[in-house]
């Protein structure tokens, strides 16, 4: 089982930065892509960025294409979300999640994920 806690959500004006963590308590932290997903309120959950699980390779939403930088630290079984030039429709719960390595195109599909944290409230006045 993994568990997955994320932190460093807040309350911020726009055009901040938030850079958000998840510790993921495995020992198999190599066997596992990860993701960030949020989820607005009254909306869908929404693919945010991933990467995999050397670290290699990461998927960006487009609305956080060239704002959002996602790491990972695999000495540290922790993943990164550096979140620049935050905009109002930011604001949402953001989750990280792990799925088994190797899922590929399937990234960013909530279900291919078998792992979630319990998320954190990002919020970004105008």
């Amino acid at each position: 089982q993994v568990q997955l806690v994320e932190s460093g959500g807040g309350l911020v004006q726009a055009g901040s930065s938030l850079r958000l963590s998840c510790a993921a308590s495995t020992v198999t932290f190599t066997a596992y892509d990860m993701g960030w997903f949020r989820q607005a309120q009254d909306k869908e959950r929404e693919f945010v960025a991933a990467i995999t699980s050397s670290g290699g390779i990461a998927n960006y939403a487009d609305s956080v294409k060239g704002r959002f930088t996602i790491s990972r630290d695999n000495a540290k079984n922790t993943v990164n979300l550096q979140m620049n030039s935050l905009k109002p429709e930011d604001t949402a719960v953001y989750s990280c999640a792990a799925a088994p390595r190797g899922v590929g195109s399937r990234l960013k599909i909530p279900s291919a994920y078998n792992h979630w944290g319990q998320g954190t409230q990002v919020t970004v006045s105008s």
